[in-house]
């Protein structure tokens, strides 16, 4: 009979591929990584650590394009996610005077109450930062519990959050904002056209941004306050057009897509 072994300790370090070695240490270096081994000659080999994890990395395969962004990927899980972006943002703008949010390196944007986020590194590697209670199934193509726009946001933040599918995360919002924003609540209006925004500066495409820029600032809390009337079926009186039911209206909208008042003013304001 076998004994049974006793697992314990193990220990896995990613060996990803580099492109750049003055650029990747570039990068790590901002991160705040420590640099606990370094060889170029005669093979290229460096190892880096920060907190309690370690990344290796190591000469590329032939033909390696960074730009394509296939090449490693490693999964770091956290109990507070959040707090790693913040701390990434930090050192990011401190060491290169913004947060890259677009082409190599880069960081992806954090939304509260979102359970992942990516780090891209020079090498158009992955590091992918994920809460530990995250849920384990996905919905894809959105939550069942939602339709029309607010279902197509959805979908679109598994796609860009959970596949890294920016360019397929704005194809979709395009199609649903077509299809539904006639009957759409305001909010779900103003954040898929934020979204669309942010996907298209990631994605360096400049069709339909300024377009998407107009719609948005048009959007206002006397507009949103008159289609959730509508919708209800209140009909748009003079008495009714004050502040206190401007915002009476706004927040039930809010609520059905599960933010908070100031969220969608942050949306508005970026």
């Amino acid at each position: 009979m076998v004994e049974a072994i006793t697992r314990a300790n193990e220990t896995t370090v990613p060996v990803l591929p580099c492109a750049s070695v003055e650029e990747t240490l570039e990068f790590y270096r901002a991160l705040g990584f420590a640099v606990t081994y370094q060889q170029t000659r005669p093979y290229l080999y460096l190892a880096l650590e920060w907190s309690g994890f370690a990344l290796h990395f190591g000469m590329p395969p032939k033909d390696f394009d960074p730009s394509r962004e296939e090449s490693g990927c490693c999964l770091v899980l956290v109990d507070e996610v959040a707090a790693y972006h913040a701390e990434f943002s930090r050192a990011l703008r401190t060491a290169y005077g913004r947060v890259p949010a677009k082409g190599q390196p880069r960081i992806t944007r954090f939304r509260p109450g979102a359970s992942r986020f990516t780090l891209v590194d020079p090498s158009g590697n992955s590091l992918i930062f994920i809460q530990r209670d995250e849920p384990e199934e996905l919905e894809y193509g959105g939550s069942k519990s939602l339709t029309g726009l607010a279902k197509a946001l959805d979908n679109a933040r598994i796609l860009s959050e959970f596949k890294n599918d920016d360019r397929t995360a704005l194809r979709v919002l395009t199609t649903a904002l077509r299809r539904h924003e006639a009957t759409a609540a305001p909010v779900d209006v103003a954040r898929t056209l934020t979204t669309l925004i942010e996907l298209a500066a990631v994605l360096e495409q400049t069709e339909g941004v300024d377009e998407w820029r107009r719609r948005l600032t048009t959007l206002t809390t006397t507009d949103a306050t008159d289609a959730e009337r509508r919708r209800a079926g209140e009909g748009s009186r003079g008495a009714d057009r004050s502040p206190a039911a401007g915002e009476s209206a706004r927040d039930a909208a809010l609520q059905r897509t599960g933010e908070g008042p100031h969220d969608a003013d942050r949306h508005q304001a970026e």
